[in-house]
């Protein structure tokens, strides 16, 4: 004969968690979660730096494409903008490359956006404005600045870079 019976009871202190054993669990999430979270904000901060930066390289380097092409002759320029572009949307369009040619030449695909302020509205510096100047003379673009009044992980200002 089988042994039949009947079945193990379990008594009330085995049969689940306690509130005191979910409350420590609980707390233990909640201080693991606090931590992640200023981690998480110091990550996206790097990222948009790190993407103003690049954004920042890239025009300034069509920028110098272009006026290493207005030195050499191969564009044609406006009289008194020292062989820089008039403005960023000329790098997007394009010039006409040589006299006699239909071929034109873009520096950049598009104005890339300021992620410190979410918009392609970009700080331009003239070669006769001032090194620290936040206002374009109008006739030329040497040099882009972000707008962002903000600050970087390392002290210093986005509008500085």
């Amino acid at each position: 004969m089988g042994l039949v019976g009947k079945p193990r009871q379990l008594s009330t202190a085995q049969t689940g968690v306690t509130l005191l054993e979910l409350i420590i669990a609980c707390s233990i999430l909640l201080v693991l979660a606090s931590a992640a979270l200023p981690l998480a904000r110091v990550a996206l901060k790097r990222q948009k730096e790190t993407e103003l930066r690049r954004n920042l390289r890239e025009m300034r380097t069509a920028i110098d494409r272009y006026k290493d092409l207005a030195d050499r002759n191969l564009i044609r320029v406006e009289l008194g903008s020292e062989g820089y572009p008039p403005d960023l949307e000329t790098l997007v369009k394009g010039v006409q490359l040589g006299a006699g040619s239909d071929r034109r030449i873009r520096f950049l695909r598009r104005i890339p956006s300021d992620p410190m302020t979410g918009r392609a509205d970009w700080g331009l510096r003239a070669v006769q404005d001032d090194p620290d100047s936040t206002s374009w003379g109008g006739k030329n673009v040497f040099d882009v600045y972000s707008r962002s009044t903000g600050t970087a992980h390392d002290g210093t200002k986005y509008s500085d870079w």
